[in-house]
């Protein structure tokens, strides 16, 4: 092997090892959230949206500026193509949110941990139909195990869990979205967030002026805990964008599942939702399958590193 091909491998492996980073911090932003969504049940899921829209703007153009950014969102919001695909993808994350907040202040947080265990299957399933990810045969069991768990899970429920289901599609799409566009993570989010922030201001504005608004109506603790959503919001999704853009669909796939894991500890010990016999044969199958695949990936991980 050459001196180039050796930088050339350590650098794929440098940014997968950021990768796995930046992903590792993304999801474990993303499992504590229903904490602060509990915190502010009170405000209506779609008013808690069109907060997070608008926050998470701001939150982001005091980025731009301090990176100097300006000319990057500028070029980009003069580019068709990549503008609607990013169209398609916010549509997509606010969607995710909505249903999010509501399964949260519903009392669900069990089938949204569900959603985001079935999300990793997901996207792998989008890494192997679009971008040609090959999966070996300890891949594929694994993938097997998890899906054995979700169906024997929803088809115990007597009904289709919509909640868990919206929760895997739209955030799964999302990834594949964001990993095929060539755009850098902080410009790619502020645009994305850009295009929704006039409709949610609209919305929030409409909302004062009838006096059915939380926000600056009701208590300081809400008044200071809502602009936070905008924090809350970008921080994770930053991660997430850098660690796609560095590894595998399919590997965010399975990191994935720290998040749904979160909120089952939280569900099942903290808001002490109902855990039924049904939900624990299906979480063991899930968590088996995300086990087979953490021993290949490691595995595999030793033996490049041993060839090195």
């Amino acid at each position: 092997m050459t001196g180039k091909q050796l930088q050339v491998n350590r650098d794929a492996i440098e940014a997968q090892r950021q990768g796995v980073l930046y992903g590792l911090a993304a999801y474990l932003c993303w499992g504590f959230s229903p904490v602060y969504f509990k915190a502010v049940h009170v405000v209506a899921p779609l008013e808690m949206v069109a907060h997070r829209i608008c926050w998470s703007l701001a939150f982001l153009l005091l980025l731009i500026a301090g990176k100097g950014a300006w000319r990057d969102v500028r070029l980009l919001l003069a580019r068709p193509k990549p503008l609607a695909a990013l169209l398609v993808s916010t549509l997509l994350i606010a969607t995710n949110w909505l249903v999010f907040i509501y399964a949260v202040d519903s009392g669900e947080v069990l089938q949204s941990s569900l959603g985001y265990f079935i999300n990793p299957l997901v996207s792998v399933l989008l890494g192997y139909v679009f971008l040609r990810e090959r999966l070996d045969r300890a891949q594929w069991l694994s993938i097997v195990l998890a899906a054995a768990g979700v169906i024997y899970l929803a088809v115990s429920y007597g009904s289709v869990p919509w909640i868990s289901l919206l929760l895997a599609a739209t955030f799964g799409v999302y990834g594949l979205i964001r990993k095929a566009l060539h755009v850098e993570p902080l410009v790619g989010l502020t645009v994305e967030t850009l295009l929704l922030a006039p409709f949610a201001l609209i919305y929030l504005i409409v909302l004062h002026q009838r006096g059915t608004g939380i926000f600056l109506a009701n208590s300081t603790q809400l008044d200071l805990l809502i602009p936070m959503a905008g924090i809350i919001t970008a921080i994770p999704l930053l991660l997430f964008a850098a660690a796609a853009k560095r590894l595998r669909l399919a590997t965010v796939g399975f990191l994935q599942y720290i998040t749904p894991t979160m909120h089952f500890l939280l569900a099942v010990t903290v808001y002490q939702e109902n855990f039924t016999h049904t939900d624990l044969v299906s979480f063991i199958l899930i968590w088996c399958g995300l086990a087979l695949y953490s021993l290949h990936a490691y595995r595999c991980a030793g033996g490049v590193s041993n060839s090195r």
